[in-house]
């Protein structure tokens, strides 16, 4: 079966994905690039393969690895144990939840400069570009301590990285080094002049011992900057999207606007419930023949996870095609599982909080002024601009 399975402009779970759900065993595809694989759709399995260590990521470098994009990211998201362990164990020292839980007053003071130009402006206004966008931009460089200027070039360094075009192999390198070189800039100078923020917790966490070398700390730290920018960036117009679209009569969003202490529990639902990868991204190559429901993956056959269907899986979620921001929705994949969980799912939270609540409570009558339009090329599914009015 040929996949990716998901379309680009809208976020609808594609129908292959609940035939794949519906059947037993898993689903064999084949990718634009590399060699066929076996996806898995369902739950319990995607957990299985996601912290399962006779599975790894690191065996795909030596592969022609199944993938949708010509190029894949490599570096932390990318390596196994021991060497993720000890990666992960450092940056865990400086990603806290206490310096996390810090930058909430610059997420909502920053939430709420953007939306008192958007009110200033007067509708309608793009949320992507107005909102969704400077946010997480804002905060990763707030973070690792670029400086204001300098955002734009970080913005288009990540969309290098992550698209799915027909960017040759050259123009990739060329924009991984100038990023690469960047970062290594940036970690010199902290380590001249620390400062109170990530990129100095994570130069003291790796420099225990000679723990962290200088190649893992820049990769880290492009890590921290694809996951945390493009997916927040993509998510918040996705979710408001997602509440303005659904509901009967009176739509999900004006709902959550009327209780607005509901935003937590409905971020948590929205994660389950939003696709928002275009496709699996990442190869897991069994180290030996490992049964995963009803299919032996035999020693060298690469599997892809998807983390969209795994969330739709109705042993798990009763009724999970349906949107319920009062669900439970504790145990859903949307940030991973295992060895490879994002160490900055609380950032992301936050920040998808803050700018849902900040919707909610200061635009209750926000509307759709036109159709989105759909991002074609990247791995992470979102309007390229939404345009929005109240």
């Amino acid at each position: 079966m040929r996949y990716p399975f998901n379309d680009f402009t809208g976020l609808d779970l594609a129908p292959p994905y609940q035939r794949a759900l519906a059947e037993p065993g898993l689903t064999r595809v084949t990718l634009p690039y590399g060699e066929p694989a076996w996806l898995v759709t369902r739950h319990d399995e995607a957990r299985l393969v996601l912290s399962d260590r006779r599975f790894s990521r690191a065996a795909a470098a030596e592969r022609d690895a199944p993938r949708a994009l010509p190029r894949v990211p490599g570096g932390i998201v990318a390596m196994d144990p021991p060497e993720l362990t000890r990666i992960r164990s450092l940056a865990g020292k400086a990603f806290t939840a206490r310096r996390v839980e810090a930058l909430r007053p610059h997420v909502r003071t920053l939430t709420a400069k953007l939306l008192d130009r958007m009110l200033a402006a007067g509708p309608p206004a793009d949320l992507v570009t107005d909102l969704a966008l400077p946010i997480p931009i804002s905060v990763i460089c707030e973070l690792l301590g670029v400086p204001a200027e300098d955002h734009e070039r970080f913005r288009a360094w990540n969309d290098g990285l992550l698209s799915t075009s027909s960017m040759t192999p050259e123009q990739t390198q060329r924009n991984l080094g100038e990023l690469s070189a960047y970062i290594g800039g940036l970690i010199e100078r902290r380590r001249a002049e620390p400062a109170d923020d990530l990129m100095t917790a994570l130069i003291e966490a790796g420099d225990i011992g000679d723990r962290l070398s200088e190649r893992e700390l820049v990769l880290l730290c492009i890590a921290i900057l694809v996951a945390g920018y493009e997916a927040t960036a993509s998510q918040i117009p996705n979710f408001t999207y997602t509440l303005l679209t659904h509901g009967d009569g009176v739509t999900a969003f004006a709902r959550l606007a009327d209780d607005p202490g509901r935003v937590e529990g409905a971020v948590e639902e929205l994660l389950r419930y939003v696709p928002l990868a275009s496709s699996a991204m990442f190869a897991h190559y069994a180290t030996e023949d490992v049964r995963v429901g009803g299919t032996v993956v035999r020693a060298g056959e690469p599997v892809l996870v998807s983390i969209g269907a795994a969330n739709r899986d109705e042993r798990v979620f009763v009724d999970p095609g349906t949107l319920d921001p009062d669900r439970d929705a504790r145990g859903h994949l949307a940030f991973g599982h295992g060895l490879h969980h994002c160490i900055g799912s609380a950032l992301g939270r936050l920040e998808l909080q803050e700018a849902l609540r900040a919707l909610v409570t200061r635009l209750p009558g926000l509307r759709l002024a036109a159709e989105p339009e759909w991002k074609t090329e990247t791995f992470f599914r979102g309007p390229r601009t939404m345009p929005v009015t109240w």
